[in-house]
């Protein structure tokens, strides 16, 4: 499996894992209007992240390829609906602004650790 894809499929997995982790640790430990903020932070953040990859998929597909615009206007308009849902949850009161953060988190805590994974067997492949 190409390291790109590998890196994916592990950044989707831990997004959920994290999300769910996150999302009952708070609810256990913390009070309702800060777990709600992972909750919603977690699932904004998520969603999103699933649907920048299938907008990226289709539009590199080789048969379909996209413009370089319809990708933009999508990604800007998921990046719109989003500062408006977070908006309204702030604003409104429904979640606790530390919690959305922690909850928003929740792809780069992935990322980052699909980072360290990658280089550490890089560099384990290398010693050897």
């Amino acid at each position: 499996m190409k390291i790109q894809q590998r890196i994916l499929k592990f950044v989707t997995r831990t997004n959920w894992i994290l999300f769910f982790v996150a999302s009952i640790f708070g609810l256990i430990v913390s009070p309702l209007h800060f777990a709600l903020g992972i909750i919603f932070g977690g699932l904004i953040v998520t969603v999103n992240f699933h649907l920048l990859h299938r907008t990226l998929k289709k539009a590199l597909a080789p048969p379909h390829l996209a413009s370089l615009s319809v990708i933009l206007s999508k990604y800007y308009m998921r990046f719109i609906v989003s500062a408006l849902v977070i908006f309204i949850l702030i604003s409104r009161h429904y979640v606790d602004p530390g919690g959305l953060i922690i909850g928003l988190s929740v792809v780069v805590v992935s990322i980052i650790l699909a980072t360290i994974f990658e280089f550490k067997k890089l560099i384990f492949k290398e010693a050897i």
